[in-house]
């Protein structure tokens, strides 16, 4: 069904695919200039544009294994829980680009998958549990060497990078299921109890 979070992915997946190959083919790149201008008011839409374009296709095929692979590990914890950590992580991660990083045009998808990245390790690190850490220990496993994506070079939006990855442990923090209170032996419910209303 479309109406999952991995169904909107490979919706949003089959969408930057769609921009790049119109951008390439039919409008000689010109939507490529609608990225995050740090500053400028032009630049503000492209928070919400710039994960959907891309500078060629090869930049395309670097971010789509890795935002399907991370975005599904996210994904396990439920629609609202993705639905929530994406938003964090695009507005949040690109609205920091916008105030801080330097001049230019930053775009790519690269910035969710960081910011996927940080919430499925941040969730481990707040939670604590099975179900966080498991996610977690795979994220590092497979794409652990993300972290190279935060050194300062030319040509890349390693801030676009390093602000989502801020947005997306922000998100977990944020969205940290609190733990269940551990039930003393003596205050639980017996079976036979449940028979005897009288005991209330």
């Amino acid at each position: 069904m479309v109406w999952t979070p991995v169904g909107l992915l490979v919706v949003a997946l089959a969408l930057i695919w769609g921009i790049e190959i119109a951008d390439s083919v039919a409008l000689d790149d010109r939507l490529q200039g609608n990225g995050i201008r740090p500053r400028r008011d032009e630049g503000l839409a492209g928070i919400l544009w710039t994960p959907f374009l891309h500078s060629d296709f090869g930049h395309v095929a670097s971010n789509s294994v890795p935002l399907m692979a991370l975005g599904g590990l996210v994904a396990i914890r439920g629609m609202r829980y993705w639905a929530r950590a994406t938003a964090v992580v695009i507005v949040g991660g690109g609205g920091l680009t916008w105030l801080v990083a330097a001049d230019g045009n930053h775009i790519g998808a690269s910035g969710v998958v960081f910011g996927y990245f940080g919430a499925i390790v941040g969730a481990a690190v707040f939670e604590r549990r099975p179900k966080a850490l498991a996610p977690a220990l795979l994220a590092l496993g497979f794409y652990g060497g993300l972290v190279a994506g935060l050194v300062p070079q030319t040509s890349i939006s390693w801030e676009g990078h390093l602000f989502g990855l801020v947005a997306g442990i922000v998100a977990a923090r944020w969205l940290k299921e609190p733990r269940q209170p551990r039930v003393a032996a003596s205050d639980k419910v017996q079976p036979w109890e449940l028979d005897e209303p009288w005991l209330d």
